[in-house]
């Protein structure tokens, strides 16, 4: 599977600790950024990552930033993303399983690193139930 990643200078640290296990688990990866913990804004990493996901340049994308909540709105802005802000397996699970989210927004001053490996590995092993929840997601974008 390929994942895009990216977020802000406070995910940084989480993302180059996630981008260890998904090679351990045999998954691709393109890393948008940032590259160090310098202060950014976290646009200009959010919306080049949604773009390849929407184009299915990537398969889903995980979004680190300190709340969760700038990557998350700003992914979402995408009509083609579905962005899950989560904080622990079992919602990444559900976001997945009902939701057929593509992106995982995981809010780093709020978990552990070991949390956001559990819920990366739920969310990238989760498939989308459909069904009834085909229907939901149908309605969701705007355009």
């Amino acid at each position: 599977m390929k994942i895009a990643l990216g977020g802000d200078h406070a995910g940084y640290q989480y993302k180059e600790f996630l981008k260890t296990h998904l090679t351990e688990l045999g998954h691709e990866f393109h890393d948008f950024g940032p590259h160090s913990e310098d202060s950014v804004d976290y646009p200009d990493f959010v919306h080049p990552l949604a773009t390849a996901v929407e184009k299915g340049e990537a398969d889903l994308g995980i979004l680190i930033c300190g709340s969760g909540n700038g990557v998350a709105m700003t992914a979402n802005k995408h009509a083609g993303i579905r962005a899950a802000l989560c904080w622990n397996e079992e919602l990444a699970q559900l976001a997945r399983s009902h939701n057929n989210a593509n992106v995982l927004c995981i809010p780093a001053r709020f978990v552990s690193t070991a949390m956001a490996k559990e819920m990366m590995s739920a969310f990238l092993t989760t498939a989308f139930e459909g069904g009834r929840h085909q229907n939901r997601v149908s309605k969701i974008a705007c355009s």
